[in-house]
């Protein structure tokens, strides 16, 4: 039987490096990951295997907990797609126009990063409510946005399209428009142009964004909670429906909660990390 490789030779960089120390840089990564990430997770997932089968699933087929989850993961959905169509659309423009208030404008997508969720949602429930800026000229057409889905809708569109145009923005400026016009001088449409150019390089970077703008849509919390209503089994979501079960000290079911929304979660990040590197072995 043949002897297994010194462990230093395993453990090595992808590429020949000058600085030393890679045992202390990975003992540090893996200590600092296992703190913030692992050891919280694993303590929250022990605490829900104490919980029977039977109660487990009792927990999380009353009907409440699933219309928070169908709430949460559905909108989270929905305004990932939405910011994915109108984040390229506005990454597109900040990148390949020049127009009066072009830099204010590209200062205007980080404000979502900046501004206290819990102001933005009071921001946005004074904006669209029957008597705001907004909302005045909605309730005449008996659309109401204030303490229904389609607020919390809104909320996770305004906090998540960052994402997606901050990861698009860079590779759009690293496409040279001169492929586009070689391939429209060779006799291309527009929408070949768009499907065999521009569309192949932008899909990994739209993924990352729709995965980054989805993650944070499902576990966002203070901006919705203004504008929802918060209504059980009608704009309830899962986060808040934790942070009650909390507060009545019913710990089993938040942390069941917990649980499997960090599931799905993962699942659907888990999909979305596929399929980014399936397009990117294709390109």
């Amino acid at each position: 039987m043949s002897a297994l490789p010194p462990l230093s030779k395993t453990l090595r960089f992808r590429e020949p490096s000058v600085i030393p120390g890679f045992g202390l840089t990975f003992g540090l990564t893996v200590t600092w990951l296992s703190v913030i990430v692992l050891i919280p997770l694993a303590a929250m997932i022990l605490y829900a295997s104490r919980l029977g089968f039977d109660q487990f699933i009792a927990i999380l087929t009353a009907q409440r907990t699933l219309n928070a989850l169908k709430l949460s993961f559905g909108i989270a959905f929905a305004a990932a797609i939405f910011n994915v169509i109108f984040g390229l659309i506005v990454a597109w423009a900040l990148t390949r126009y020049e127009f009066p208030g072009r830099r204010i404008a590209d200062a205007i997508v980080d404000i979502p990063f900046a501004l206290p969720t819990a102001v933005a949602g009071i921001a946005l429930a004074t904006l669209y409510s029957p008597q705001g800026w907004i909302g005045q000229f909605l309730a005449p057409l008996g659309i109401q946005v204030t303490f229904t889905p389609l607020g919390i809708l809104v909320a996770l569109i305004f906090v998540g399209i960052p994402f997606v145009v901050r990861t698009v923005q860079p590779v759009l400026k690293d496409l040279d428009p001169e492929l586009e016009l070689a391939a429209a001088s060779l006799g291309a449409s527009r929408w070949q142009v768009i499907r065999k150019v521009i569309a192949p390089t932008l899909l990994p970077a739209i993924l990352t964004g729709f995965a980054l703008a989805f993650a944070r849509a499902v576990g966002e919390y203070g901006s919705v909670i203004f504008i929802a209503g918060n209504l059980p089994n009608i704009s309830e979501i899962a986060p808040l429906l934790i942070v009650i079960r909390l507060e009545e000290f019913r710990y089993a079911d938040a942390t069941a909660i917990a649980v499997i929304m960090l599931f799905v979660a993962f699942i659907m990040l888990l999909i979305i990390n596929r399929l980014q590197r399936w397009t990117e072995a294709r390109s």
